[in-house]
């Protein structure tokens, strides 16, 4: 692969063009709505588990619906695969003008699908199928969104113009996350779990034709469009990114040295927080939407200002100082965000040590990324109690065959084995013994929830300073992976390492982070995860990553 470099024959940089701001507005819009659609079904999984699942017990049901949300995720980079190749082979505006279509359409038929009690078994076949469809389009749409805006930049500004299509994801959250409130607020929570829930995804066909109309506006891309015109597109993209190993090393490179490292920054920053102050912290739902809200609105113009940053020092020195701070602070910033969101939590986590006595043979890493596991040892038992309840402890070896017991200060509450139970005894089992420990945690100050008189907000906000990080590392990176590949192949080789990238490092943090958090007794050990992976990119970008700011995007020879 060859990429010339830019030369004394650029153009100096210039202002914006009318049309310019017309082509990142138009993408970035489209990627918001897309987003947005994509968030919904993730926000709205309770509601969803009991509209289309609701023929299997509660539990069961939720599993599914979780099952279909993660399906959005694994199919992403096969969506890259499959549009990537076509916006290679056609062009880039029609590649993204059928990603949309996909997710819009496909948004708007979970809004009309009729029910379990309606359709039965065909309407959870068919939410999953769309769901399918939904992951498959985000696939090709940011690859097709990030190269159509790069190729359309001019030398000096591609980082600057491409950090706008990384607002989406955030704006995209942000809108998903206003509208339902607002129809919760609406209508009330009674009618909103019945059948207002489907309001949000019917308004997003507005949202499609509104896209699709600025889109069909759009001229194709000039890089490609002169690539064309003197024959030099790919005629097997796939084959030449992938096949060729010049091409496939840059490849492993973007995804080992950029793309993993970024995902699991962004999604600790805007995912893994959240998560961490309502199942973690137990602050309550609401208020921890609000105050990762303001976060994110704080940080989310900084996206276009690291862009721009990178485009007078280099996309390499941001990304991955975003990934060395970030990996050099999580256990301090996550501390205090204990500290101030839940210090009554951190205080029972000082006075009140507790210990599980277990065989170790029996205690698993409950890494279980789609709900479809289940584990009943007694170890496991007790083990995910106690992290479901952020009550840190010890492990302590016991004689095989010996079933777990739990010690808190001077009581030991013993466990029990719920392999081969009967579903009605498991769970009468289980009852028995939560409503015991949960009992015994009280006494010794765990709460059952933060209290919001104690929450400094102000301090809770300050310190998604998390957020920054993300916009270190996602700003510059459309840039920087547009500019890896040459024009011929460059929609298909970029969009696989992104989405691999987040879609599966970035997917799998919070059920890896939690099964950490379950074998060791520390809530902070799954921030293990992000910052080990934080620092292979690190390492691995520092040595192999090239700078590529200076890149000539008209090369493609």
């Amino acid at each position: 692969m060859s990429v010339a470099t830019a030369d004394a024959g650029h153009p100096p940089v210039r202002p914006m063009t009318a049309e310019e701001r017309k082509v990142i507005f138009a993408s970035s819009l489209g990627t918001v709505f897309e987003w947005y659609d994509f968030y919904l079904y993730g926000s709205l999984s309770a509601i969803i588990a009991a509209q289309f699942f609701s023929g299997v017990n509660p539990t069961a049901a939720f599993i599914f619906a979780l099952m279909a949300f993660a399906a959005g995720f694994a199919v992403r980079p096969f969506g890259a695969i499959v549009f990537g190749r076509l916006g290679d082979l056609v062009g880039r505006k029609y590649t993204f003008l059928i990603t949309i279509m996909i997710m819009g359409l496909s948004t708007f038929i979970v809004g009309i699908l009729p029910s379990y009690a309606t359709w039965g078994i065909a309407a959870p076949i068919i939410l999953i199928l769309l769901r399918l469809f939904q992951g498959l389009a985000l696939g090709g749409e940011y690859g097709g969104a990030a190269t159509y805006v790069a190729e359309h930049a001019p030398h000096g500004r591609r980082g600057f113009y491409t950090s706008w299509i990384q607002t989406t994801a955030t704006l995209g959250l942000f809108l998903s996350l206003l509208v339902i409130l607002g129809t919760r607020t609406w209508m009330g929570e009674e009618a909103f779990a019945e059948w207002g829930w489907r309001i949000p995804f019917l308004l997003s066909i507005l949202l499609l034709a509104i896209s699709v109309w600025i889109r069909l506006t759009l001229s194709e891309s000039p890089v490609f469009k002169r690539m064309k015109e003197e024959g030099k597109t790919s005629k097997a993209p796939l084959t030449e990114a992938f096949g060729r190993w010049e091409n496939a090393k840059v490849a492993l490179i973007a995804l080992f040295g950029g793309t993993a490292g970024q995902a699991v920054v962004w999604y600790t920053g805007q995912f893994y927080a959240l998560f961490f102050l309502t199942q973690t912290l137990k602050v309550d739902g609401a208020t921890a939407n609000i105050l990762i809200a303001l976060s994110l609105l704080i940080g989310t113009p900084f996206f276009v200002v690291f862009g721009w940053l990178s485009d007078k020092i280099g996309r390499k020195p941001i990304i991955l100082g975003g990934c060395l701070v970030a990996a050099l602070t999580y256990f301090p910033l996550f501390s205090l965000i204990t500290h101030y969101a839940n210090p009554a939590l951190e205080q029972a986590q000082a006075s009140a040590p507790v210990t599980v006595v277990a065989d170790p043979s029996e205690c698993s890493f409950q890494f279980n990324p789609v709900g479809t596991s289940k584990f009943v040892t007694s170890c496991d038992i007790a083990k995910s109690f106690l992290a479901r309840n952020s009550v840190n402890y010890s492990n302590e070896a016991a004689a095989a065959g010996t079933v777990a017991s739990i010690k808190v200060g001077d009581q030991v509450i013993t466990s029990f084995a719920g392999a081969g139970l009967p579903a009605n005894e498991l769970k009468a089992r289980s009852d028995a013994f939560n409503a015991s420990m949960t009992e015994v945690i009280r006494e010794a100050g765990y709460p059952a929830k933060a209290d919001p008189t104690q929450i400094n907000k102000t301090m809770v906000v300050l310190l998604t300073v998390l957020v920054l990080f993300v916009t270190m590392v996602y700003g510059p990176i459309a840039a920087l992976l547009v500019e890896l590949f040459p024009t011929r192949i460059r929609y298909t080789a970029m969009s696989l390492p992104y989405h691999i990238g987040n879609g599966w490092f970035g997917g799998f943090l919070p059920t890896t982070a939690f099964a950490m958090v379950a074998a060791t007794g520390n809530i902070y050990y799954g921030l293990w995860y992000p910052i080990i992976v934080a620092v292979m990119t690190f390492v691995i970008g520092l040595f192999l990553m090239p700078e590529t700011k200076d890149r000539d995007l008209r090369d493609w020879h």
